[in-house]
């Protein structure tokens, strides 16, 4: 791999190997390889707290992956990212499959999205990130939340839902689920800069099978906490993300009919970019296979996409809408690359 200036000297990209199960550490300028740092099995998305240097790592499964595991986990692995060494480990039980996570600054807060338990629906584990202690619970009136996102004033948290014919708006102040916008089957999801609009990828359909319904991203209101507009994509999307000049990104799933597998068979996937104030499309890059996790640099200048059946990133360039390269991520099973984190220098 021939190594390309893209990031700032000192910056850093974390990277989830699944099936490693590693948080593998790439210098962000060089894209040379730092470190490859073990955490407990099925690592699966990543959360970085610039404040505290430390950098949020959820274990949702014993082994497997949703839908078909062996047990859930309950663990969120804390790596101090000067360091690249492990600091804590937390116990989310009695709650347990943690899944996406978001951090709120001004409040000092981890959001982590968990699974149904015998007794209680999906939710969201608040916690404190001084002292990383366990503040509450809120129900998300979901089975299995994953991505949640929260509004920039702080105000509102966002959880889709891949069980369940809604997306859950909590009221972070009140600590309760207060509407649920109708959405099937939703996937990814992100927060405009401005708080104005939410983008969720939905419907959802198998896997392994052509989508049963229309493609696309809804887009909603936060005002009016409705659907306004949908994207259309030409194939499913599974991640989006909005950068901090406002781009919008979409990661799309091209299926490969010829083949068969646990994910199904995938021929490379696609990063659709949108354009900021129209949401018009402005072109796409090749990415690996099933791209599973959307993050960018914080100027809004390079785009980084995790195929987690290639088990690669690509690093794209924004500007110009063309890779830079394809970052290598060890396994051992055939989920990959997942989560993703862009790591500032104090520098910085």
């Amino acid at each position: 791999m021939t190594s390309t200036p893209a990031g700032a000297p000192g910056d850093l990209l974390a990277v989830v190997s699944q099936t490693g199960p590693t948080v593998t550490f790439f210098d962000a300028a060089t894209h040379e390889r730092l470190d490859v740092l073990p955490v407990p099995a099925q690592p699966h998305e990543l959360c970085f707290d610039p404040d505290h240097r430390l950098l949020y790592c959820t274990s949702t499964y014993l082994s497997g992956y949703y839908g078909a595991n062996e047990g859930r986990a309950h663990r969120i692995t804390v790596i101090d990212v000067d360091t690249r060494a492990v600091v804590d480990v937390l116990d989310t039980a009695p709650d347990h499959a943690p899944h996406g996570l978001a951090l709120d600054r001004a409040r000092g807060r981890l959001y982590v999205s968990v699974e149904a338990t015998d007794t209680e629906p999906g939710g969201i584990v608040v916690l404190d990130t001084r002292t990383r202690a366990r503040l509450g619970r809120i129900s998300a009136m979901a089975p299995g939340p994953h991505w949640f996102a929260v509004s920039p004033d702080g105000r509102y948290g966002y959880t889709t839902n891949k069980e369940a014919p809604f997306v859950s708006v909590i009221d972070l102040d009140r600590g309760e689920c207060t509407s649920r916008i109708p959405v099937p089957g939703s996937e990814g999801l992100a927060v405009a800069p401005d708080g104005r609009h939410v983008y969720v990828a939905a419907p959802k359909a198998a896997l392994a099978a052509p989508p049963s319904a229309p493609t696309g991203i809804h887009v909603i209101d936060t005002a009016t906490q409705e659907v306004v507009r949908t994207l259309p994509t030409k194939g499913q999307v599974m991640p989006v993300h909005v950068t901090s000049a406002g781009l919008l990104l979409a990661g799309e799933l091209r299926p490969d009919t010829s083949q068969n597998g646990p994910l199904g068979g995938q021929l490379p996937g696609v990063l659709s970019v949108f354009a900021a104030d129209t949401l018009t499309p402005v072109g796409e890059v090749e990415v690996g296979r099933f791209p599973l996790t959307l993050t960018s640099s914080p100027d809004g200048r390079l785009g980084y996409v995790s195929g987690n059946l290639s088990s690669t990133v690509t690093v794209v360039d924004l500007t110009t809408l063309s890779p830079l390269t394809t970052l290598e991520v060890d396994r051992t099973d055939v989920s990959g690359a997942h989560g993703l984190a862009y790591i500032e220098s104090p520098r910085h």
